[in-house]
């Protein structure tokens, strides 16, 4: 056990939140994230219409044997988010995160449902924002997440939002071994939120293709690309990314910088995008485009969710025992200095 705000508040056995991942996330990747000793959430838009975001409610709730929970888009571009929130409520998830917009209403929806809500955040203005709404706490999102990045490290992020916040603060992004949870734990994270190493889960419902490559590229292959929403995104630099780049053209970003089409043409950008990044989750082309965040640098072949965690937990136990050792030898350092 390792006891933090977010092993107590839910029972859970690892204070891990397999995070919500486009495309990937489904009820059989929660229910393994739950077996495991952690908990899943999956964002509410892999299921593309509300009688399939219903229908696999109703699963997670009678199958999943541990807490569970679901990421709501917050902003305008989630034409499905009225009825989205609906469904959280009659159904109960035990968390919901939000991103990209403003989480009032959720937080007026939800928390009087006994949900807790989670905010994504990348810098502390934000952070501040959600706590006043009534956040229950915020997810500090990286400069070593994948998708949207944040654009400061864990290290900065996290002390200084815990300086100046009241709720509890869990980390996004980064983090691929042992070493990597005990660190963000240390600087005051209650929890962390991991997803690329998941990408190359045995539950994970994607290509075999997708996955390998979360085992053969590293930190070191992964770009932001302006491509795919007009907002950097984390990519692995497969040959077909290389050959198209990774920034707009001249046209694509003059007109993301036209105040009177800019809208519109960032929601194209995003459209085609996402198309292109469900292609290539399911079936490997030339034209792949693959998303995923430089902890995939610990990725050394697939796992179960099981497997993955266990993995995780030994080798922080061990940098803890280590730790400790440390601490012993300078205690009797400092003793026989005394004497």
């Amino acid at each position: 056990m390792i006891e933090t705000w977010l092993t107590k508040t839910f029972s859970i056995k690892y204070p891990i939140i397999q995070a919500p991942m486009f495309l990937i996330s489904d009820t059989k990747m929660l229910i393994a994230a739950a077996d495991a000793g952690i908990m899943g959430c999956a964002p509410a838009l892999n299921w593309r219409s509300p009688e399939l975001f219903e229908s696999a409610l109703k699963e997670l709730k009678a199958e999943c044997k541990g807490p569970f929970g679901i990421n709501l888009i917050v902003n305008k571009s989630n034409i499905k988010l009225k009825r989205q929130l609906e469904l959280c409520a009659k159904y109960k998830p035990d968390f919901i995160i939000t991103s990209l917009g403003s989480p009032e209403e959720t937080i007026k929806i939800c928390k009087p449902e006994g949900i807790k809500v989670f905010c994504d955040v990348v810098d502390l203005a934000y952070a501040i924002k959600c706590e006043k709404l009534g956040a229950d706490a915020v997810i500090a999102v990286n400069s070593g997440a994948g998708g949207h990045a944040g654009p400061l490290p864990p290290s900065i992020l996290i002390p200084m939002i815990k300086k100046n916040c009241k709720i509890p603060v869990i980390s996004a992004g980064g983090v691929g071994t042992g070493a990597g949870l005990l660190s963000v734990l240390v600087v005051g994270s209650v929890g962390v939120s991991i997803g690329s190493p998941f990408i190359a889960s045995s539950e994970a419902p994607i290509g075999e293709g997708y996955k390998q490559a979360c085992v053969e590229y590293g930190a070191n292959d992964i770009a932001l690309t302006t491509k795919l929403s007009g907002t950097p995104c984390t990519v692995i630099k497969t040959p077909y990314v290389k050959k198209i780049g990774t920034e707009q053209n001249f046209v694509e970003a003059y007109l993301n910088k036209n105040k009177q089409v800019k809208k519109w043409v960032k929601g194209l950008t995003f459209l085609k995008g996402m198309k292109m990044l469900e292609n290539a989750a399911f079936s490997s082309t030339y034209k792949t485009v693959w998303c995923a965040g430089p902890s995939i640098e610990f990725v050394d072949k697939i796992k179960s969710t099981k497997e993955i965690v266990d993995d995780l937990i030994s080798e922080y136990q061990a940098c803890f025992n280590q730790l400790n050792q440390l601490k012993v030898k300078e205690v009797l350092h400092t003793e026989e200095a005394r004497v």
